[in-house]
């Protein structure tokens, strides 16, 4: 028999073991080659949104390309200890350790070349379906072609010609460093005995979950800043980190196992069918399950906290512009009279809102709650806008005020988690004869000012009185720049379009420039409303997708890795089952166990890996947007359905295996 002939027979045979690492390769071929033809689809490479999106898509693709590395290598290593007892035969009856390997080299490229050939075709027709969902999420009107890139075909040849070389040398260094009588073992052999634990590895299992617990309360505070340490901020990340994927090892790796000898031992020996199907295995398979749960789980994490923050800011892009620009167009000081002009001539009606402004020098040391921060001290004092609050009240109506009192506006949920300010407290207003003492009866989030004017900080309000009395101040007049905002909102929401067009051309698209007595001048751009929030969209409209992506990239990588993981240890179990099944034990008694092992080995991961997404999402999710609930929710939602799609394949294949076995 020649060996062209022992490997179509030998893949005829495994059959039911290519599938496996078949759909692993087709699968990666597919995501990676749909994802670089983004790159060079002409209607993508046409976008530009503040950077170039096949930029962004690129320095994507490096991420992916470890995610495939890592999915490939491990579906190769678990296929090769699936046909362990195959390849030990093989050498039994005589064949060298350099011709199995030949053997096997030439099985992978036959392989490999089938599974690329189908993953280019998927990933052909897949493309334009994932550039239609990109400029979707745009909101980009542009006609999709389908288009075949030579370009994208090249690099996901060469990216895979690459692997299929290091799965060679890994599949030769397995055969070669490997004894014959291992590879008969290699899927028989438990992973651990566990008779006794010791009181040091209860006390590591304690540490993990103490670990875990230390880092969440760290994250509830990470951005508040102490007087005392400017570094803080670092320290805590670090902390956070380091505390909690180690905490999840020592879960993994001492305190299930504990947990489950524990339950054994209150049983007394007494262990139902469904206690030697769930807790034992569980419990034996945990030291060396304990890296890949917790590899998972850290990536499953890190990927849905991502994902969510970056759905946070696409979910609050309306909300964030209407917060930082408060109208929908912003005039400034005499500028904007042509826009004005040109929508009475064409017609447009709009409300008009003015706001006069002063910029004063005010001391704010007052206000910190816990004192002035470490590295923020210069801030205490600085140059704020001041309004009056007659024309605050054209927005707030129910704002009131005794003389001698202000209001703070502009107080986001941002600022507040990072410097903690209080209201009844005073501020100092520098003047020309001295400091003049406001009382702050109230801290606002909401700011009728465009952010441009405040630095994306706060402004105080003001009597009508005590704004007119520092008006005529010399040294307030003479740091005042921007005198008055004029805010413009379009009562017909179907002339916006059209106003939008008049402002770009009548503006220089929101260009503004003033100066001071003393001629020191500044200039900045002006967004529209629609234009601030066109602009968040389209730089977080790229990131969503391409956290998208990855993420699922991401989820189906580790579902995958724990469904191929499952389905090994079907196969191994099987000769259990068979035993079990002779004695009378019937199927559906079998699967009660089977789903309580299932339900630990997908929903446990799930849980801890929801519960570090969550803590860390809450932690940083004001830095993104202004909505979590929604968001949060939604993410959640969804990958908990996508993971339970890997977890009812797994209780089906368990149901085959168990079925098969009698």
């Amino acid at each position: 028999m020649t060996l062209s002939q022992l490997v179509f027979r030998s893949m005829k045979k495994n059959i039911k073991h290519y599938y496996l690492y078949f759909f692993a390769l087709i699968f990666s071929v597919t995501l990676y080659f749909s994802f670089v033809t983004l790159q060079y689809n002409p209607s993508i490479v046409e976008i530009s949104v503040g950077v170039k999106v096949t930029a962004g898509l690129k320095a994507a693709s490096y991420l992916l390309l470890f995610v495939v590395v890592f999915f490939v290598l491990y579906a190769n290593r678990l296929f090769m200890k699936r046909r362990s007892k195959e390849i030990g035969l093989y050498q039994l009856i005589g064949m060298s350790k350099s011709l199995v390997t030949r053997l096997l080299a030439l099985e992978n490229t036959i392989l490999w070349i089938g599974a690329l050939s189908l993953g280019v075709i998927i990933g052909f027709l897949t493309s334009r379906i994932f550039a239609m969902i990109l400029l979707k999420v745009l909101e980009k009107d542009v006609l999709v072609d389908l288009t075949f890139s030579v370009e994208a075909l090249q690099m996901t040849v060469l990216v895979f010609l690459v692997l299929l070389i290091v799965v060679l040398i890994q599949t030769t260094f397995t055969i070669r460093r490997v004894s014959l009588i291992t590879l008969f073992h290699s899927t028989a052999i438990a992973e651990e005995k566990i008779k006794k634990f010791s009181g040091f590895q209860m006390f590591l299992g304690l540490l993990g979950l103490l670990m875990i617990g230390y880092g969440y309360y760290l994250s509830t505070s990470l951005f508040e800043v102490y007087s005392e340490n400017a570094n803080m901020l670092l320290i805590k990340m670090l902390s956070i980190l380091g505390s909690t994927i180690f905490g999840t090892f020592l879960v993994f790796r001492f305190s299930v196992a504990f947990l489950m000898n524990l339950a054994r031992k209150r049983k007394k020996g007494h262990l139902s069918i469904e206690d030697v199907l769930s807790l034992t295995p569980i419990m034996h398979r945990m030291k060396a399950n304990a890296m890949s749960l917790t590899t998972i789980t850290v990536i499953s994490a890190t990927a849905l906290a991502i994902l969510c923050l970056s759905y946070i800011s696409y979910y609050s892009a309306g909300s964030m512009a209407e917060r930082n620009v408060p109208f929908d167009f912003i005039l400034l000081n005499e500028h904007g009279e042509a826009f004005l002009e040109e929508l009475d001539n064409k017609g447009i009606s709009y409300n008009k809102t003015e706001i006069d402004l002063l910029n004063a020098e005010v001391e704010t040391a007052e206000l910190y709650e816990a004192g002035i921060p470490a590295g923020m001290e210069m801030n205490a004092k600085g140059f704020y806008q001041l309004l009056k609050l007659s024309d605050a009240q054209k927005m707030w109506p129910q704002l009131s005020l005794e003389e001698g009192e202000g209001y703070v506006s502009g107080y986001s949920s941002m600022m507040s988690e990072i410097v903690k300010i209080e209201s009844d407290k005073p501020v100092s207003i520098t003047t020309s004869e001295g400091d003049i003492s406001l009382h702050i009866k109230e801290v606002k989030e909401e700011s009728p000012l465009v952010y441009k004017l405040t630095g994306a900080g706060v402004s105080f309000i003001v009597t009508d009185q005590q704004f007119e009395q520092l008006a005529k101040d010399s040294i307030i007049g003479q740091n005042t720049i921007w005198e008055k905002q004029v805010g413009i909102n379009i009562k017909d929401s179907s002339n916006q379009k059209e106003a939008q067009y008049i402002y770009e051309s009548t503006t220089n698209d929101g260009y503004n420039e003033a100066a001071n007595s003393d001629g020191y001048s500044e200039h900045f751009q002006v967004d529209s409303q629609e234009m601030y929030r066109s602009s968040t969209l389209d730089m977080f409209g790229l990131v969503i997708f391409i956290t998208g992506f990855l993420g699922l990239a991401f989820l189906v990588t580790t579902g995958s890795i724990l469904y191929f993981k499952q389905m090994s240890e079907a196969d191994e179990e099987r000769e259990s089952y068979t035993i079990l099944r002779k004695i009378g034990f019937t199927t559906n008694e079998l699967m009660r166990g089977i789903y309580r092992k299932q339900l630990f080995n997908f929903g446990f991961p799930l849980i801890i890996g929801l519960a570090h997404s969550y803590f860390a999402v809450k932690s940083g999710w004001m830095l993104f947007g202004t909505e979590l609930v929604a968001p949060l929710l939604i993410t959640m939602g969804v990958y908990i359905i996508l993971y339970s799609v890997f977890a009812i394949l797994t209780v089906g294949y368990y149901k085959k295996v168990v079925n098969e076995s009698l």
